[in-house]
């Protein structure tokens, strides 16, 4: 990275030295700015948080009820040091932002993790024409394309529905914030049934619920021995249950996956679940160079995930690319 450049690395992450805040901090600064609640994004430990307003739920979730977040609008400027800065949506899950920053006009902007797929759960992507672009780079190879979601929740309602034939609980494997809710939006869209949550997914459906996100009906699993019949019942879970005492009530589960890794057949197969499910919280790679080629941006600095794929892409085609190692990555995409 160069001298005079709006972000830079510090050990304790991403650093505008303008502004004198931290982008997503990985160890607890005094001013933060987040780009959404996922874990490996919003750490505790900071004096100060900024925000997008309709996150701020989720984010009290996960810092705690005294953690000190201030929530802006979409698209609102607000002043750090000599930095202009703005959060713009990322339509990754509810409350994500891209972080844009202007000093003496020049324009920076980071997209954190993002997508650019329709999503009932969370405002669309909103494009921000920068000069330099710091971009996530998950599924920064060719062959992550992502079906159609219409296709893909025809599918998970074919594979409901055999469980139901045959008499057997569907247990779904899939991240507890944003794929879990996303899920729950997609399917209530078509059907109108009660699906079983995991206990970690409980209170992070209710702030979404409290954000007026209509998603069918859940109800906890619960942790009562009380023997219940699960067969033909759908059941999310975070992957962290699978081959846990937990799974012992779904006698003869279909177990399934859902994450943008099933595109790749062997995944499924290595990870040992009967089906696998094409569903991201993040752009696969037309979306990365639609959002490139969208933002003007005449540098991009790819992080997280396949990065060198995608910069040798941007580089063979004229854009200014270089990789740029964080500590992010901690959701099952």
């Amino acid at each position: 990275m160069r001298r005079d450049d709006l972000v830079i690395l510090r050990p304790e992450g991403m650093y505008c030295p303008r502004g004198d805040f931290y982008i997503d901090p990985w160890r607890g600064v005094d001013c933060a700015v987040l780009t959404h609640g996922h874990a490996d994004h919003a750490r505790s430990g900071s004096v100060r948080y900024h925000a997008a307003e309709s996150g701020l739920g989720l984010l009290q979730h996960r810092l705690g009820a005294s953690a000190h977040i201030v929530g802006h609008g979409y698209g609102e400027t607000f002043v750090l040091g000599d930095a202009r800065v703005s959060l713009h949506s990322a339509g990754h899950i509810l409350g994500s932002s891209q972080v844009r920053i202007e000093v003496d006009g020049e324009v920076w902007v980071v997209t954190g993790d993002f997508k650019r797929d329709a999503d009932p759960t969370c405002t669309p992507f909103d494009v921000v024409r920068c000069d330099t672009l710091i971009t996530e780079a998950t599924f920064g190879l060719p062959c992550y394309r992502w079906p159609a979601m219409h296709e893909v929740v025809d599918e998970v309602l074919d594979w409901w529905d055999q469980c139901a034939r045959e008499h057997v609980p569907a247990v779904m494997f899939c991240y507890a914030l944003g794929k879990a809710q996303r899920l729950l939006a997609e399917l209530a869209e078509r059907v109108d049934r009660t699906v079983f949550l995991h206990g970690a997914m409980t209170p992070l459906v209710e702030r979404y619920r409290d954000a007026n996100i209509r998603m069918l009906p859940g109800e906890p699993v619960g942790d009562s021995k009380r023997a219940r019949d699960f067969s033909g019942e759908l059941i999310l879970a975070p992957p962290s249950a699978a081959g846990s005492p937990w799974m012992r009530r779904f006698n003869s589960a279909s177990t399934a996956f859902a994450s943008g890794w099933m595109q790749i057949r062997g995944n499924r197969r290595r990870r040992g679940y009967d089906r696998g499910f094409v569903v991201s919280d993040h752009s696969d790679w037309p979306g990365l160079i639609r959002t490139v080629e969208e933002s003007g941006a005449r540098r991009v600095l790819a992080t997280h995930g396949s990065t060198d794929s995608l910069v040798r892409y941007l580089n063979d085609r004229g854009v200014v690319a270089a990789a740029l190692k964080t500590e992010f990555g901690g959701d099952d995409s």
